[in-house]
C-alpha cells in the first residue's frame, strides 16, 4: 500500500532525498515522437535550466540530476540551517520570484507602505512568512515548481491540456553515505545505461557533464552541491570530487563492457571506505531505484529511521542486507 507523502520524508532521519518523475503520454518528454517525426530535445534544456535556477529560491541544493527521455532523476539535500538564516523581507521576496504572494506581501516589501501597514496586517505577514519558510525546505513544494511548470509549458507548446506526468514523483530517503554516493552514480550513469551517451562528458543535461565541464577549469558548478575540498565548508559531501569522478569513470567502464574490469587505485579507496564490495557497487548503480522503496540505506540505518516506527516488515531491507552490509 502507498506511503503518504509526508510518512516517506523526514527531515529528521535525512536531508538527502533521491526523486523521480515520469512522463504520462505517448510523446517522450524530450525525445523524438517516432509518430510524428517531431523532436522534444530542447524541453531538456527546459528542465536543466529550471531545476537549477530553484536553488537559488528553494533551501534545496541539487547534488546530481540526469534528464532522460521520458523520466528525470534528481538527488536534492534540504539545507535547512540556509532557511533558518534568511531575513523576513528576504522570505517573502523569494517567495515572489516564483508566485504572486498576497496584496500583505506585496506591500510589505515596499518600504513606505510596510510603515502604514495595521498590526493585524503585520500579524498575518508573520504567519505567511513562516508558512513560506517551511515551504522552502519542502521537497515536495520544490518538485511542484519544477514539474508544474515543464507541464504547463509542453502543454502550451503542444497547443493541448490533461496531465503531462504520470503522478505525483516517487521519492527516495538516502540515509547513509553509502546510499547517497551510490544514487548519484546510478543518476549520473542513467545516460551511459540507455546508451544515449558513450561517456560522461559526453551525457548532455545530467550532473556529472557539469561536474566534469567545471573541473577542466579547476572549479565546481555553481549551482550544485558540492564535493571536500580544502575551499569547501564542511557541509560538502563526503568525499573529493576527483575520488567520485574516478569512480564514475571506472563504474561506466564496466557497465558499458557488460563486465567489472579493473578497479584503480583510488575508487578502490572509496568503496572500502564506504565498506561496499565491488559486485554489489555495480548492481546499486545499474538498478538503484529498484533495489530500495522509500528508504534507502545499510539495514541498521533503516531500521534507526523514524520513517519505519513501528512497521513489523521494512520494505528494501533485504537488499540493504546483502548490498550495503
Amino acid at each position: 500500500m502507498p506511503k503518504a507523502r509526508k510518512q516517506q520524508v523526514s527531515l529528521e532521519d535525512t536531508r538527502y532525498y533521491h526523486c523521480v518523475s515520469r512522463c504520462v503520454r505517448r510523446a517522450y518528454l524530450c525525445s523524438k515522437d517516432p509518430y510524428t517525426g517531431q523532436s522534444y530535445e530542447h524541453r531538456r534544456e527546459w528542465v536543466q535550466n529550471r531545476l537549477l535556477s530553484l536553488t537559488q529560491v528553494f533551501a534545496v541544493e541539487v547534488l546530481a540530476f540526469a534528464v532522460m527521455s521520458n523520466h528525470t532523476h534528481v538527488v536534492l539535500y534540504v539545507n535547512t540551517d540556509a532557511a533558518k538564516s534568511w531575513s523576513e523581507l528576504e522570505v517573502i521576496e523569494r517567495w515572489h520570484q516564483l508566485f504572486g504572494g498576497t496584496n500583505l506581501t506585496r506591500k510589505y516589501v515596499d518600504d513606505q507602505e510596510r510603515e502604514s501597514m495595521e498590526s493585524w496586517e503585520l500579524h498575518q505577514v508573520e504567519k505567511l512568512i513562516a508558512e513560506y519558510r517551511q515551504r522552502f525546505t519542502d521537497i515536495s513544494w520544490f518538485m511542484r515548481a519544477l514539474n508544474e511548470y515543464i507541464a504547463r509549458q509542453a502543454n502550451k507548446e503542444d497547443k493541448c491540456t490533461g496531465r503531462f506526468w504520470e503522478g505525483r514523483f516517487k521519492s527516495q530517503a538516502l540515509l547513509d553515505e553509502q546510499a547517497l554516493l551510490s544514487c548519484m552514480a546510478y543518476v549520473d550513469l542513467n545516460p551511459i545505461r540507455a546508451d544515449i551517451a558513450k561517456t560522461p562528458e559526453s551525457s548532455d543535461f545530467t550532473s556529472i557533464q557539469m561536474r566534469i565541464r567545471a573541473a577542466l577549469q579547476g572549479k565546481q558548478p555553481e549551482r550544485l552541491k558540492a564535493f571536500d575540498s580544502y575551499d569547501i565548508e564542511y557541509t560538502a559531501l563526503p568525499c573529493h570530487l576527483n575520488d567520485y569522478l574516478e569512480l564514475i569513470e571506472f563504474s561506466g567502464r564496466a557497465i558499458h563492457e557488460g563486465k567489472t574490469g579493473h578497479i584503480t587505485k583510488g575508487t578502490e579507496d572509496i568503496l572500502t571506505r564506504l565498506s561496499i564490495d565491488i559486485e554489489s557497487w555495480m548492481e546499486l548503480t545499474q538498478g538503484f531505484e529498484y533495489q530500495f522503496c522509500h528508504l534507502a540505506g545499510r539495514e541498521q540505518s533503516m531500521r534507526n529511521c523514524r520513517q519505519a516506527d513501528n512497521l513489523s516488515r521494512i520494505r528494501g531491507a533485504p537488499q540493504a542486507k546483502r548490498l550495503l552490509a
